[in-house]
């Protein structure tokens, strides 16, 4: 049975700001908490869809990819899914939080306490290093042969003072006096339990008694450094590389976020690609259409390729040259070369060319060679006929 869309489960339009979608999200969530419908477990598959729904859409990288993908983009068994081909890589690896529940994490927000922590006596969830986002144009024989490319990525960096620790030199972090190292305290509402972040550690079950100068105290600065990254052979326009851990720097040493690589494959001069097959086209004079020749193409790798042109081709007319196309992500193989070739009418005739040429027409009354416009004649006439009855 196919899953709900996402936002219609939430009541909300698509283009719903992340506010809108909170507060639908609330109002429905207090209205099927298993606490209020002790009895009813049609509320309580209700709930649990409710929190799926809203753990996509209120990250605003998993919410893109919905939007593009929809449920596919989560699909662990989907893999490397692609428009088309095996060609395609768009990579989804979007973590789920565990512990404590979304509908926890708003009541919390809604209490006045700051975001959960997903590992006790550890670096908090909500001081993870930001996911980062970097738009790559490359050319389609960079696509074609895969390449490196350098980037320059502006953001928060680990402080090389402190290494990222976020305290001087010398000095250590203390265990936690209010939560005494979880990073956490619990406080109860109403028939609710709920655990807070810790707002005298934010989380972090340690305090610093003597704070990084250059830092703050909070392990990261702002900067910017360079990351090679390998683009594979094959990739396809609108394709996303996630390469973990290369965000932006966490805070006080925890794990930094991950970098998201969206590939743009720059439109070519010569050819034009649909998955792993190229397609150009090819003009040719109406003598070579009419007597037959060769013609010479280019090849994506920078050689040439010859088409046979046999005698009486028409505008049109396609191609295939096996393995001339592009390269296919993750195998040896390359997909095809179509060409199609174009008749093109001669201009400025000379004299004696148009002279040839009328000759030629009083010659061709039968339309004997001209198999498309006797075609074309006698369906005129079927049609005239057919009329008259």
């Amino acid at each position: 049975m196919a899953k709900r869309d996402y936002y219609e489960m939430l009541g909300v339009a698509k283009d719903a700001s992340a506010d809108d979608i909170k507060k639908a999200y609330r109002k429905l969530a207090m209205k099927y908490h298993p606490d209020r419908n002790a009895d009813n477990k049609d509320a309580e598959a209700k709930f649990k869809e409710l929190n799926e729904a809203y753990e996509v859409l209120k990250d605003e990288q998993k919410r893109a990819a919905y939007d593009r993908f929809g449920h596919a983009a989560f699909d662990q068994a989907a893999g490397f899914g692609g428009r088309g081909n095996a060609g395609t890589s768009h990579e989804f690896n979007f973590g789920r939080r565990s512990g404590f529940s979304v509908f926890e994490e708003v009541l919390n927000e809604f209490m006045g306490g700051p975001r959960q922590t997903e590992e006790r006596g550890g670096a908090a969830a909500g001081h993870r290093g930001s996911d980062r986002r970097f738009d790559l144009k490359i050319s389609l024989e960079e696509a074609f042969q895969g390449t490196q490319k350098k980037v320059k990525l502006h953001g928060r960096v680990k402080c090389e003072t402190c290494e990222g620790a976020g305290a001087e030199k010398g000095s250590k972090p203390v265990t936690c006096p209010t939560c005494k190292g979880r990073g956490a305290v619990r406080m109860q509402q109403g028939f609710f339990t709920i655990e807070r972040t810790c707002t005298t550690c934010h989380g972090q079950g340690q305090t610093i008694q003597n704070p990084c100068k250059k830092c703050s105290g909070s392990g990261t600065i702002a900067g910017e450094r360079i990351l090679n990254v390998s683009i594979p052979a094959g990739i396809e326009d609108g394709s996303r590389i996630r390469i973990a851990e290369e965000g932006e720097a966490g805070y006080r040493g925890a794990a930094p976020g991950d970098l998201y690589v969206f590939v743009e494959v720059e439109p070519h001069n010569f050819f034009d690609r649909d998955g792993a097959t190229l397609y150009c086209r090819a003009p040719i004079s109406m003598v070579i259409a009419a007597l037959g020749g060769n013609l010479e193409v280019p090849t994506i790798e920078g050689g040439k390729a010859r088409v046979v042109i046999p005698e009486g081709t028409q505008s049109g007319k396609q191609f295939r040259l096996k393995g001339k196309g592009m390269s296919i992500l993750r195998r040896s193989t390359r997909g095809d070369m179509i060409i199609q070739v174009q008749v093109e009418t001669p201009v400025n005739l000379t004299k004696k060319q148009r002279e040839l040429l009328e000759q030629f027409d009083l010659n061709s009354k039968s339309h004997a060679h001209s198999p498309e416009s006797e075609k074309f004649i006698e369906k005129v006439k079927r049609f005239l006929e057919g009329l008259k009855h």
